[in-house]
């Protein structure tokens, strides 16, 4: 029997490529005979790189101004397929949240998007035809101005002619890639919305979301329409908006990991999915990765098995999104604690256990007898 591996990240306590080696363990000792395939997934966040390097491509280190200055290295991938360069970044590489310590107001203030533009022109010297920038985690909320400013001292302009920026990714294919729907401004907008998780305070909030204003005026004038209230604008502290403006086109994060790993026809492949993340909830369901995961192995008739850091969906709402079984780590932990600071060891664990259990066949409903 063929076993598919694909995860998300389990928040901050396991990476995509970290839960799928857990899984993919736990199941060689519970069915040692099968076969199993590794494919963790991602929405364009944290561990983007990652989880695409595991399938393909060159991974590239490049020092770049990191969020609040200092540098910081940066991986990214380089990926040549019949004459075509794709790029792949990840913005949380150049300024992620991870790397600003303790958030603040004074951090969500003054983190910057510079080593994104860096990166940009790192692919550019590489010689890519597309840049995919992943978003998600980022420590910013300075509306893509620093990487702008950063593509527009390359091409030898002043910090506020953005049309030179343009001009420079004009050659690129440019991919926003990003399941966040958020605009850049207002009630549901970048400041709003996620600068509270960046360290903003109520006074700090209001600032961003002032200076957000002005930087859409930049960005309507160099965009020639409004980019502001275009889905996935407010993403990465509207990085989105701002490679939006650039001639930018965004796409689901998830959409674009599915795509470069041949995600369908390794379901197509497989007797039986396993996928996971952090938190298995309402959320969840709402379009995140292990929902999509799901819906492709459901039109294959491939039961799906999924295991979290917790789960707390009612056992219909499960069965209902055509799952077979639902597994929670803190149900076989001594506490939440216990769960989170030894993730990896508990979820090989919790897996084993599923899969000496699970007897179903391609097709069936999955799961084990009851």
């Amino acid at each position: 029997m063929r076993a598919l591996i694909s995860p998300d990240s389990f928040g901050d306590t396991l990476t995509a490529v970290a839960a799928a080696d857990a899984i993919a363990a736990g199941w060689i000792l519970g069915r040692p005979d099968d076969d199993v395939v590794r494919a963790p997934l991602s929405d364009g966040g944290p561990g983007f790189v990652d989880v695409l390097a595991t399938r393909f491509g060159e991974v590239i280190t490049t020092t770049v101004r990191g969020p609040l200055g200092d540098p910081v290295d940066a991986r990214w991938l380089l990926h040549h397929d019949d004459g075509h360069v794709t790029a792949y970044i990840e913005c949380a590489q150049a300024c992620g949240l991870h790397q600003v310590g303790r958030p603040t107001p004074d951090t969500a203030w003054a983190a910057t998007t510079h080593g994104v533009g860096e990166l940009v022109l790192a692919a550019l010297a590489r010689g890519a035809n597309a840049v995919v920038v992943g978003l998600g985690g980022s420590a910013t909320t300075d509306g893509g101005v620093g990487m702008l400013e950063a593509l527009v001292a390359a091409a030898g302009s002043t910090g506020t002619d953005l049309a030179a920026a343009a001009d420079l990714v004009t050659p690129l294919d440019l991919i926003v890639a990003s399941d966040v729907e958020n605009p850049l401004l207002g009630e549901w907008g970048a400041a709003h919305v996620f600068g509270p998780q960046k360290g903003a305070d109520a006074d700090t909030v209001a600032r961003l979301e002032t200076r957000m204003a002005q930087v859409d005026e930049r960005l309507t004038a160099l965009a020639g329409r409004v980019v502001s209230d275009e889905p996935g604008a407010g993403a990465a502290g509207g990085l989105g908006a701002a490679l939006l403006a650039l001639g930018g086109r965004r796409v689901s994060g998830a959409t674009v990991i599915a795509e470069a790993i041949g995600f369908e026809s390794l379901v197509a492949a497989a007797d039986v999915l396993i996928t996971g993340e952090g938190r298995f909830d309402s959320q969840t369901l709402r379009g995140k990765v292990v929902a999509a995961a799901a819906s492709a192995a459901a039109a294959h008739a491939v039961p799906v098995v999924v295991v979290a850091g917790q789960v707390t969906l009612a056992r219909s709402a499960i069965t209902d999104a055509g799952i077979a079984e639902a597994h929670a780590i803190v149900d076989i932990a001594d506490s939440t604690e216990h769960a989170m600071g030894e993730a990896g060891p508990l979820l090989e664990r919790l897996v084993t256990d599923i899969a000496r259990g699970w007897t179903t066949p391609r097709g069936g409903p999955g799961g084990p007898p009851e």
